[in-house]
């Protein structure tokens, strides 16, 4: 899966706010998100992003394959 800045990152577990889902504000090694629900921003390493994937938006809110 090719992950870019902007994207929409839905993971296995939720936040503690209720939301699944992360923008992808750095990627490298490690990845800073951003909480959709609440704005708190984590970094966590690519292995345990890629590991923890359930799906994938794009910028424009479109599923990316």
């Amino acid at each position: 899966m090719i992950y870019e800045v902007g994207d929409v990152v839905k993971l296995k577990k939720q936040h503690p706010c209720g939301s699944q889902e992360w923008e992808i504000l750095r990627v490298g090694a490690d990845f800073r998100l951003k909480c959709t629900g609440c704005g708190h921003q984590i970094m966590v390493p690519r292995k345990l992003v890629e590991k923890n994937t359930r799906g994938l938006k794009g910028k424009d809110g479109q599923p990316k394959s």
